[in-house]
C-alpha cells in the first residue's frame, strides 16, 4: 500500500463522522471540524501508541475496542503536552466520547480535567451603546456604520448569536414585533424586536446598495458578498481599545449582558432560556450567578460599611 492509500484510508473514520455531525446532529461547521480533528488526532495517537500491534500502525474501527482508559489519559497527557489549557483538554475529551460514541465502542470511564467555570461579566447598556456608536462611527461609508449599529444592536436587543444575527435572511423584512431566528442545530425560535433595533435593521436595509433577494443573507460585505464575523468582531476589538472597555466586551459579550439585564429586571429563567435558544436550563442558569456578581460589585460600591 502506497503513503498516499494509507493516508487516505485512515482518514475515512473521521470523514465519516464528520458526516454524522453534520447531517445527523446538525452540529455546527466549527463544531465538526474541531471534532473531525480531534478524532484525527486520536487514530494518529493511537497507531503510534499500539504500534507493536497494530499493523502498518493504522487504526480501524474494529481496533477501537481495546481502547481503555489508560490510553485516554496517555492521549490527553499527549495533548497537554502541547501546552493545552484545562478547558480545551475537557473540549477534547468531549470530542473524543463522541467519536467513540458514534464508533459503537464502550468509553472507558475517565475523568476530564477540572474547568473553573468563568461567569461572563455584562456590559453597562451605556457602554453599548458607546461602543456600537464608536463602530460604526469608524466605518467607511454611510450604509457599512448603518449595518455595523444593525448587527450590534441585534445581539444587545435580542440577544442572538453573532452566526445567528449574520444568517437572518432578507426575506426577515419586512420586520414586524417578532423575528423568526435558526439557531444552533437547526432549531428555530421567535425573539421579540424591540422597536429601537427594527428601525436600525430597516435603517440600513434602506441604505445598503445591494438587491436583497428572500433567500438570500440579509447583512452583506463590503462587496455584497456574506458579512463574516470576522469583521464584526476586528471592528469591536478597535472600537473597546479606544473606549478602554477591556478584553471582555466581544460581541458574544453583548448576548450576555442582554441575558443578564433581562433577568435583573425580574425575567423567569424558563423564559430566558427560550428566548436565548438553549437546550437545556442548565445553560441559563449561569446568568443567576452573572445577577449576583452584579449585585455584590454594587453592595461594594455603594454601601458605606462594604
Amino acid at each position: 500500500m502506497s503513503k498516499t492509500d494509507k493516508v487516505g484510508r485512515e482518514a475515512i473514520l473521521p470523514l465519516a463522522f464528520a458526516d454524522h455531525l453534520a447531517n445527523a446532529r446538525r452540529r455546527s461547521p466549527h463544531t465538526v471540524r474541531a471534532y473531525q480533528a480531534t478524532a484525527e488526532r486520536l487514530l494518529a495517537f493511537l497507531g503510534g501508541h499500539w504500534s507493536e500491534s497494530v499493523g502498518g500502525n493504522r487504526v480501524t474501527r474494529a481496533d477501537l475496542v481495546r481502547v481503555t482508559a489508560a490510553d485516554l489519559r496517555a492521549f490527553l497527557a499527549h495533548r497537554r503536552g502541547e501546552e493545552l489549557s484545562n478547558a480545551s483538554a475537557a473540549r477534547e475529551l468531549s470530542a473524543v466520547r463522541s467519536f467513540l460514541e458514534w464508533a459503537g465502542v464502550e468509553v472507558p470511564r475517565l475523568r476530564g480535567p477540572r474547568v473553573k467555570v468563568g461567569v461572563p461579566r455584562p456590559v453597562a447598556p451605556a457602554e453599548v451603546i458607546a461602543l456600537a456608536e464608536e463602530v460604526s462611527e469608524d466605518a467607511r461609508v454611510p450604509w457599512i456604520a448603518a449595518r455595523d449599529w444593525a448587527v450590534l444592536m441585534l445581539l444587545y436587543g435580542a440577544g442572538l448569536r453573532i452566526g445567528e444575527a449574520l444568517a437572518l435572511p432578507a426575506g426577515a423584512l419586512p420586520l414586524g414585533e417578532t423575528i423568526r431566528v435558526v439557531g444552533k442545530r437547526g432549531k428555530t425560535r421567535i425573539v421579540p424586536l424591540l422597536p429601537q433595533v427594527a428601525r436600525a435593521i430597516e435603517a440600513y436595509a434602506a441604505e445598503q446598495p445591494w438587491r436583497l433577494e428572500r433567500d438570500e443573507p440579509l447583512f452583506r460585505g463590503a462587496r455584497g458578498g456574506v458579512l463574516s464575523p470576522a469583521i464584526v468582531r476586528r471592528s469591536v476589538r478597535t472600537a473597546r481599545a479606544r473606549l478602554d472597555l477591556g478584553d471582555r466586551v466581544t460581541p458574544h459579550a453583548l448576548r450576555h449582558s442582554f441575558a443578564t439585564h433581562l433577568l435583573g429586571r425580574g425575567a423567569d429563567l424558563r423564559q430566558l432560556q427560550e428566548l436565548l435558544g438553549h437546550a437545556s436550563l442548565s445553560s441559563t442558569q449561569v446568568y443567576t450567578a452573572v445577577d449576583a456578581a452584579h449585585l455584590l460589585d454594587v453592595y461594594r460600591n455603594a454601601h458605606p460599611r462594604a
